[in-house]
């Protein structure tokens, strides 16, 4: 997967930001996307219709799977990358994820909700506070800390993409500041 989305796992800050695009890619409000943790991680995402029906989608965590069905698009390919050998699955399992210690969870709610340039700048200072854990210079427990001190110095309006530029190269520039405040050697 790569050092910076294993950590946003790590963070459920991936999560968070699934959450954003949940709401801006399908217009489900907020409080009808629910997060929960799934240890196995073979369903990848379900929806719930007004019946009560549950629909999943399932298969092994391969990126292969992702990637073909992009490439393949709006067909599916015929190599099973994601395929799942249900008798050696064992049990599936999913739990309420723990808020106090994922802050960042809330923290992509907070910012989807809030909107105009929130979701940027919590995307542009999460990365920087990422990268500051991946060198060394802050521990996991100040990723969420960073972003909160970042997006509590304000947002704005992105009504144009330079907005959403400028939100990003802003938030970032706090991050690194945020992150000096906070290194350790």
């Amino acid at each position: 997967m790569g050092a910076k989305i294993t950590i946003d796992s790590s963070t459920l800050m991936n999560k968070g930001l699934e959450v954003i695009e949940a709401h801006e890619l399908f217009g489900v409000d907020y409080d009808a996307i629910d997060v929960v943790v799934h240890p196995q991680s073979i369903v990848h995402g379900m929806v719930e219709f007004t019946d009560g029906a549950t629909v999943a989608q399932c298969s092994m965590p391969d990126m292969r799977l992702p990637i073909g069905l992009a490439l393949g698009a709006p067909a599916r390919l015929a190599e099973p990358f994601g395929a799942v050998d249900w008798e050696k699955v064992g049990a599936l399992t999913f739990e309420p994820p723990d808020r106090a210690t994922f802050r960042c969870l809330d923290l992509a709610y907070a910012a989807g909700r809030a909107g105009g340039s929130a979701p940027a700048v919590l995307s542009a200072a999460n990365e920087v506070a990422v990268e500051a854990f991946l060198a060394g210079r802050v521990r996991w427990t100040d990723i969420a800390g960073i972003v909160t001190e970042v997006l509590d110095r304000g947002t704005g309006n992105a009504d144009e993409v330079a907005d959403v530029l400028e939100a990003d190269r802003v938030a970032r520039e706090r991050a690194v500041a945020a992150v000096e405040r906070r290194s350790h050697p």
